[in-house]
């Protein structure tokens, strides 16, 4: 039987940012457009609606708290359900990353199929709620599809992220989804503050996923999981990791010329985003990628938390 250490291992925790930042994003640029924090809430210290807000403080913690357990529960939710499919397929047999729960025998596939089933209600109560209080009916059908499409990613007969599509649901899904979804739920409208954003934490999430599958390269390929890493080759997958964590910060431009210049915080990222890239492009295999998905997860949250607050200053 699993400790629940070993849960805790299996949840990914190093993942987890990719489900915070665009909740972050999303309602930064949410703020942004309704006055920025010291109008909408610095000045309204009795939590009441400030003009031009249709949401109370209090309303917006609302908002943001359950966009933020949609997101974690559906990320969760998605490494339980790769770990499971992966297992049972036998894909995870030989790897050089962390320990499987499925594969090591350390859990019984159905309890990790059900561990991933019970993180996908909680995001759909949350989700149900979401769309209660902020009536955006049109994200239920949303919701659907995100959990389909965190099931079928490694589950199902002809999973897509055997066939090389797994980084286009990320940057879908993790990306625009749940960075647009959560702007809207709280203003319902959208800025190009909030799709400049939604494109560059999509993109960052897509060089975490091309650094773990960059990493497997030789046992996907021989399980035949064919990952876009795998399709693209060493070398063209190294190069992609790195546009997909340098462009984001070019991204920047669209909410600093839209008028939001406090965006230019998040260059800061930058810093911390060299060590991964030199890492990756230094030709590292195995092992030595393993510290490149901490550090890519630190970079999306540090670029998610700095836009945000530099969206809504």
């Amino acid at each position: 039987m699993a400790t629940a250490a070993q849960w805790v291992e299996g949840a990914r925790l190093r993942t987890l940012p990719l489900a915070v930042a665009p909740v972050l994003i999303g309602t930064g640029a949410a703020i942004a457009e309704v006055g920025g924090l010291t109008d909408q809430f610095i000045g309204s210290v009795d939590g009441s609606v400030a003009p031009g807000n249709s949401l109370s403080v209090a309303a917006w913690v609302l908002h943001f708290v359950l966009a933020l357990i949609v997101a974690l529960a559906l990320q969760i939710g998605t490494n339980f359900a790769n770990d499971y499919s992966d297992g049972v397929r036998g894909t995870d047999d030989v790897r050089v990353g962390p320990q499987r729960l499925t594969a090591s025998g350390v859990a019984a596939p159905s309890s990790v199929k059900r561990a991933a089933f019970a993180s996908f209600g909680v995001a759909g109560i949350a989700g149900i709620t979401l769309v209660l209080v902020s009536q955006s009916w049109w994200f239920v059908p949303v919701g659907v599809l995100c959990v389909l499409a965190a099931w079928y990613y490694t589950g199902g007969k002809h999973p897509y992220g055997y066939l090389g599509l797994g980084e286009v649901f990320v940057f879908i899904f993790f990306g625009l989804v749940a960075t647009l979804g959560t702007t809207y739920t709280q203003i319902h409208s959208l800025s190009p503050s909030a799709w400049g954003g939604a494109v560059g934490i999509g993109l960052i999430s897509c060089s975490l996923l091309m650094a773990n599958n960059l990493r497997d390269i030789p046992t996907d390929r021989e399980a035949g999981k064919i990952t876009l890493a795998v399709r693209l080759g060493e070398s063209r997958a190294r190069v992609a990791y790195m546009a997909g964590m340098l462009l984001p910060f070019l991204l920047l431009l669209i909410p600093i010329l839209t008028g939001h210049p406090a965006a230019v915080l998040a260059l800061l990222a930058l810093v911390i985003a060299i060590g991964p890239v030199r890492t990756v492009m230094s030709d590292a295999t195995g092992q030595q990628l393993i510290p490149v998905l901490k550090q890519t997860g630190i970079v999306a949250l540090t670029y998610g938390s700095l836009l945000a607050l530099g969206l809504a200053l």
